[in-house]
């Protein structure tokens, strides 16, 4: 009887995550400088959302399958497709006869995406503690946002919402330029934290 011979093959494919993460990061930071009352909603918000925000993660959810980092294929795809489902629930009334939806069902919808953020955030307590920060601050992002739809809330409260998002957006971004740079340095330039080890 022969052994069969095995082969192991190293992978040597880019990191898809800092793109993931800046993807999520930069367009996060953008509609939120809205949301604090910078400036309205407008076609640079969207284009990003549809196109760094929901293209890129996606890509880079791919790109992470096919690293078999089932967690990073879960993030990027589905934020991607939070991006394009945002801009669609914005922009498809306005080409379609279609009904925009009413703040119930825009809580609903952020809701939905707060618990599936929350539940991502317990599989972070394997990971580095920024990569734990920017889905905490997130999950209470969604949930801040659904309160802001149906709670009967005043300015002050989504401008803390837009705000509250602003350190979810430049969390990401830090995460994903740490990894970029550490890469290319082969050092810590910016820490990420401790890794959980079980």
């Amino acid at each position: 009887m022969t052994e069969a011979n095995s082969i192991q093959m190293k992978d040597t494919t880019a990191n898809p995550a800092p793109l993931g993460l800046l993807a999520f990061g930069m367009t996060t930071v953008l509609l939120n400088l809205h949301n604090i009352g910078l400036y309205e909603l407008n076609s640079m918000v969207l284009a990003m959302g549809i196109f760094y925000g929901g293209l890129a993660q996606v890509i880079a959810g791919a790109m992470e399958w096919k690293k078999n980092n089932t967690f990073g294929t879960t993030a990027f795809t589905s934020y991607g497709m939070f991006w394009l489902t945002l801009v669609g629930l914005i922009v498809l009334p306005k080409i379609v006869a279609i009904g925009a939806p009413d703040q119930n069902a825009m809580a609903a919808y952020l809701v939905c995406w707060g618990v599936f953020t929350g539940v991502m955030f317990v599989g972070t307590l394997r990971l580095n503690r920024a990569l734990q920060f920017v889905f905490l601050s997130l999950t209470l992002l969604f949930f801040l946002l659904a309160y802001g739809e149906v709670g009967g809330v005043g300015a002050g409260f989504k401008h803390f919402t837009g705000y509250e998002g602003l350190v979810c957006g430049l969390s990401a971004m830090y995460a994903g330029l740490a990894q970029v740079l550490n890469e290319l340095a082969h050092r810590t330039l910016l820490p990420l934290g401790p890794v959980h080890v079980s």
